[in-house]
């Protein structure tokens, strides 16, 4: 009887993943009737940080989902559950076997609730490496964070042609990577930038000031450059909402999430992006930077709109994690009020010196309240001008408490790091109940 391991390529997977000599396979003689079992699992350090990680082996039977399989993905779930530490799984099956019938997709289930009860308590980072399909999309899906192989297929009913590519443009899919070790790549800065668990704490980085500094007229990815350490960014979903960068970064040594505005009004795209991203960071009380520069809310797509705009502002509202924004240009209407507003969103509201923040538009507000002026003749420019300097400004903002401090851009990663100091001890109690709604 053949008793030894052999070297797969699900385990030389799991291998790339953790650090070298740190990999200890789980069940590894295990086999189910037919003598294999098609997943590797395991645990070990993944850059110093202790893990649990599966992976499918598509050259057994096809990567085939059996009851054996289930079993030993429920295994490490398990132990993460027991531990603390963060689960990786390699995806890559053509789906279930089906001559066990209703028992696999009774075992599949009990993975896929096993996966529900620790969203939010353990970082989950799936790689679709391959085929990832039917029902098994869906408990993939089901991760923190999504990282996929450019040319993996990834979807939910069959026959189909929907790629990972596309799922990425879809926002269903986080990190695309042009390889399997690129993506192995990102996954191992995940989990070092994530804490282990939702009660440990943020790690601490050493690190390298960033070689830009904040000024005028900057991109979102400039802003978000300006104030990250050197080299620390690594951007979430950046296939999909294309007016918003989400991205987990640190600051002075500390992970943070970026949710970062261009200046267009917000879409349900970026709605729904940003809301992805606070909750992430907030399940982990990683803190929560907004680059809040948007002018209003689009016009077009009204249901839609509607929609994402609820769950954005109820996300921000109840979000205990700290919680910093910043108006680089404008904030406007119900922008300020979701991405800024003291009430609803930040513990801290910040601007740049020549911010503007309204209720309506520049060009609205001053049709509303400069009528008669410009009925006199008055430049309507001039007019729009000194509406930004007074009632429009940051400043006037701050003179009833609604930004709690404005600065010039040069300031402003030292602005950051001294609100992120402040808010480190932030605890905030709740109303006891089960979730929200909406």
């Amino acid at each position: 009887m053949d008793n030894s391991v052999k070297e797969t390529e699900a385990r030389k997977r799991l291998q790339l993943l953790f650090d070298d000599g740190a990999f200890t396979e789980i069940d590894a003689f295990a086999k189910d009737v037919d003598g294999e079992i098609g997943v590797v699992a395991g645990f070990g350090s993944v850059n110093g940080a202790p893990a649990y990680a599966f992976s499918q082996d598509i050259t057994v039977k096809g990567g085939a989902i059996t009851v054996a399989q289930c079993s030993k993905i429920l295994k490490v779930y398990d132990l993460a559950t027991k531990t603390g530490y963060p689960v990786v799984g390699v995806y890559d099956s053509n789906g279930v076997n089906l001559t066990e019938g209703f028992e696999v997709l009774s075992a599949y289930g009990d993975v896929v609730k096993a996966s529900a009860a620790v969203s939010g308590v353990v970082p989950q980072i799936s790689i679709i490496a391959g085929a990832c399909l039917g029902v098994l999309s869906v408990a993939a899906n089901m991760a923190d964070v999504v990282v996929a192989v450019k040319d993996a297929d990834f979807y939910i009913s069959a026959p189909n042609d929907v790629t990972a590519e596309d799922n990425y443009k879809a926002g269903s899919i986080d990190i695309l990577s042009e390889s399997f070790e690129e993506a192995v790549a990102s996954v191992k800065n995940l989990v070092a930038l994530l804490p282990q668990n939702n009660i440990a704490p943020t790690p601490i980085f050493d690190f390298a000031a960033p070689s830009t500094v904040a000024a005028d007229s900057m991109s979102a990815d400039d802003i978000i450059k300006s104030i990250a350490d050197e080299n620390s960014i690594v951007e979430i979903k950046s296939g999909y909402g294309n007016n918003l960068t989400t991205a987990l970064a640190t600051v002075a040594g500390e992970t943070v999430g970026f949710v970062a505005f261009d200046g267009n009004p917000v879409c349900p795209h970026c709605a729904y992006k940003a809301e992805a991203m606070i909750k992430l960071c907030d399940a982990y009380s990683i803190p929560v930077i907004t680059v809040a520069n948007a002018d209003g809310m689009i016009k077009e797509a009204q249901e839609q709109m509607l929609i994402a705009a609820t769950k954005l502002t109820s996300v921000y509202a109840t979000a205990t994690c700290p919680k910093i924004s910043l108006i680089t240009d404008q904030s406007i209407g119900g922008a300020y009020v979701m991405l800024v507003g003291k009430g609803s969103n930040a513990d801290l509201a910040l601007a740049w010196d020549n911010a503007v923040a309204s209720p309506l538009d520049v060009d609205a507000s001053v049709a509303f309240l400069y009528n008669d002026r410009l009925a006199a003749g008055e430049d309507r420019a001039e007019l729009k001008n000194e509406y930004k300097q007074t009632i429009g400004s940051a400043y006037a903002a701050a003179a009833c408490g609604a930004i709690d401090d404005v600065f010039a851009p040069s300031e402003t990663r030292a602005k950051i790091i001294s609100a992120l100091d402040m808010l480190a001890g932030k605890r905030e109690s709740t109303i006891a109940r089960k979730h929200s709604v909406k």
